[in-house]
């Protein structure tokens, strides 16, 4: 079937197979919005089965970027999904919205049921995590574009919040507190640098230990979800403003929360920095002004805080298993000022 196709570089026949394959992964995500199973044209998704009076959809969409090279190259694609569900759904948290659903592309050299229903179960994986429901997606067999076993994956995912419950910029003001969230280490940002200094600059060793791990899984160590441990925060008005630590690191992201004209005070000290910075560092001879724009430095997500709410919410994040670290504070002066 499809001989002529096939020739020309698309597997149809191994297409239908990751559709197999995947299916049986895709059901376990499914949440009361679903309104139908995997394969339709497009995906329906029930928002009145969540009772939001006033509702305003939330998206957001993401990669991984080049972490998936280290994927690649050393065959390793059990956890890459987990990243580009993270990328996506940690920006919807950021507006103070709950993650309802979740698309995928994937788009590869040459179709391998195997890999792709392995990157699928990592999708998978994070939108459980999230509490989103993957519903739809697409991959796409390029061999013009992309060589052998080379891929590229991004994501799609809109959340939903109440109107007059979305995290505002004019909601923060000076005195109020940040409330740092640990990271898994770099996340899914930056990694053009790394793979520079650690791959091409000094080629080392993927088994040395970091972090008390080998090298190569401390790299792929997949980004942090924090949906299960904030929502609850922002369902019981805790939380004023949540800075996802993204690219562009403390400098970029932490503004983006607040209204304009204030900026924050970080103490750096305030928590331990992962192994894997300080190696990064090093290797580069890079300014830790310059980490701080670049990598998440061991914070993945900053919250601001209310003086008065500071402990509760620390008591709740600390029941979902986080380390809540308490590292600066709202200024009536802009920009980021680290010290």
């Amino acid at each position: 079937m499809s001989e002529k196709y096939k020739a020309a570089g698309v597997d149809i026949e191994a297409g239908y197979e990751v559709v197999d394959r995947i299916k049986k992964h895709v059901g376990k995500t499914f949440n009361q919005g679903v309104m139908q199973n995997v394969g339709s044209f497009g995906a329906l998704f029930d928002l009145a089965k969540y009772n939001i009076k006033d509702p305003v959809l939330v998206s957001g969409t993401d990669g991984v970027g080049t972490k998936l090279v280290i994927a690649q190259t050393f065959n390793r694609h059990e956890t890459i999904g987990i990243d580009c569900v993270a990328m996506c759904v940690n920006d919807i948290l950021a507006q103070g919205a709950m993650p309802l659903f979740f698309l995928d592309y994937l788009a590869v050299g040459k179709t391998d049921p195997v890999m792709i229903e392995t990157i699928i179960q990592g999708i998978v994986e994070g939108c459980t995590q999230a509490g989103c429901a993957l519903i739809g997606g697409e991959t796409a067999e390029m061999n013009d574009l992309y060589q052998g076993d080379d891929y590229d994956l991004a994501g799609f995912a809109v959340g939903v919040q109440e109107r007059d419950r979305l995290l505002k910029p004019e909601d923060t003001k000076p005195g109020q507190i940040l409330i740092g969230l640990k990271s898994s280490g770099i996340h899914s940002n930056g990694f053009s640098l790394v793979r520079k200094l650690i791959f091409k600059d000094n080629d080392l060793d993927m088994n040395q230990s970091v972090d008390g791990m080998p090298l190569l899984n401390r790299l792929l160590t997949p980004t942090r979800i924090y949906v299960n441990s904030v929502m609850g925060l922002i369902d019981q008005n805790l939380v004023s403003g949540i800075a996802h630590i993204t690219g562009g690191g403390f400098y970029e992201n932490i503004e983006r929360c607040l209204q304009k004209g204030l900026g924050v005070s970080i103490n750096t000290h305030a928590w331990e920095k992962d192994e894997i910075f300080t190696l990064i560092q090093s290797l580069g001879d890079i300014s830790d002004e310059e980490m701080y724009a670049i990598f998440n430095m061991g914070i993945g997500m900053v919250l601001v805080v209310d003086e008065a709410k500071v402990e509760p919410v620390c008591s709740h994040l600390k029941s979902k298993g986080e380390t809540p670290v308490i590292m600066g504070e709202v200024i009536a002066t802009p920009g980021v000022i680290l010290r």
